[in-house]
């Protein structure tokens, strides 16, 4: 498998713990209480079923605001708007739901907080979904004031970009940053248990270094739950969007890097096969026998006049990623991605931590100096 992936693996590790602006403390950490998996108590599903249980005792009574539909297919939309309407009941259902799944992410916030990985968080980004929603950003606001109430010294956020789009925006963040001096896009993967995205990424590097100022330029989406395709269906319908969008960035002017990032589920071993963690995805992705990033190669062996480099990561890492310039106030910050589960990731920042080190360093040879001083004026 080594010599089989060397072209893949040419400019970095998959799964990489070490990155050009983060160190990766850990990701894809699966916490467990007596009830399972911690991830499924704030989850869109989570959600859906704390609606519920707000809807059955007035179902009960006939006094359910939403009526006979299911609340699986009530939309965030139909809900945020629920929040701003006339209907004052149910608007008060909603509420109190936000209220629960509120309490239920600072249980689950706080069991991350404890663990050795997550020690000194002082932000959590909060991606996924159901960010994006007014009801998303009203649980993670109660979150936020329910754990500063509890005298936890951390600060919850939405993330700044689209959920859809922050990782492949993320995907910028695995890249080496010479890539950036003679380009200025890259092509980006986010693969989820029911979409794939891809994307051209513009970097606008020029304007801001820190990729603060990056778009996607251009998306395509591929809802494969829906086709339910083999893994190598999959795989050559994805490698058919890569090069149809190649060939928009060329006509477009773009200089495309001869780099694709790929954001996806699991844990990702050095060599770019997946440990665990992509049951969701169309066939077995965890097998011996598969290796998306070769298998992508193979399909797209050059872009532009250069051979093409892949590099992959846990999908709740390249989110995360995407706040890279917006978190250089915090030396340790996480992420946390509502889905379908509950993605997480806690991150070290390499200016940050090297900045105290030296801090720590100076206080050191102060503090030598005073005993110094200390020790002559006693023997003086």
């Amino acid at each position: 498998m080594a010599e089989d992936t060397l072209t893949a693996i040419g400019i970095g590790n998959h799964g990489a713990t070490r990155l050009p602006s983060v160190e990766v403390d850990s990701y894809n950490i699966e916490l467990k209480d007596d009830d399972g998996f911690l991830g499924d108590r704030a989850s869109k599903g989570a959600f859906q079923r704390i609606l519920d249980g707000w809807r059955k005792p007035l179902r009960q009574n006939g006094d359910d605001p939403f009526g006979k539909t299911s609340t699986e297919d009530i939309g965030k939309s139909t809900l945020d708007a629920v929040l701003t309407g006339d209907d004052v009941g149910a608007a008060a259902v909603v509420h109190s739901a936000i209220e629960d799944f509120a309490q239920e992410l600072a249980y689950v916030t706080r069991r991350f907080m404890k663990t050795k990985a997550w020690a000194g968080t002082e932000c959590i980004v909060v991606g996924g979904g159901f960010r994006q929603s007014r009801i998303g950003e009203l649980a993670i606001a109660r979150t936020d004031i329910i754990l500063k109430a509890e005298g936890l010294k951390v600060d919850l956020v939405p993330i700044r970009f689209h959920p859809d789009e922050a990782g492949l925006i993320g995907c910028l963040h695995l890249a080496p940053s010479w890539i950036f001096e003679a380009h200025d896009s890259i092509l980006a993967v986010d693969i989820g248990g029911s979409n794939i995205r891809c994307g051209v990424v513009e970097t606008r590097w020029k304007k801001a270094p820190d990729l603060s100022k990056a778009v996607v330029w251009k998306s395509e989406l591929w809802r494969h739950a829906d086709e339910e395709p083999t893994r190598e269906g999959a795989v050559k319908r994805l490698t058919k969007m890569l090069k149809d969008l190649i060939g928009a960035a060329e006509a477009e002017g773009f200089k495309l890097a001869p780099f694709i990032g790929i954001s996806c589920p699991g844990v990702i071993n050095p060599d770019g096969s997946i440990e665990k963690g992509a049951q969701n995805l169309p066939g077995n992705w965890e097998s011996s026998r598969f290796h998306l990033p070769t298998s992508l190669i193979e399909g797209i062996p050059v872009i532009g006049d250069h051979d093409t480099a892949v590099l992959m990561h846990n999908d709740g890492v390249a989110q995360g990623l995407s706040e890279v310039p917006f978190m250089q106030e915090f030396e340790r910050w996480g992420v946390l991605t509502i889905g379908t589960g509950l993605g997480n990731a806690r991150f070290t920042n390499r200016k940050a931590k090297a900045k105290k080190a030296e801090k720590d360093k100076d206080s050191e040879k102060a503090k030598d100096k005073d005993k110094d001083k200390k020790d002559k004026k006693d023997k003086d």
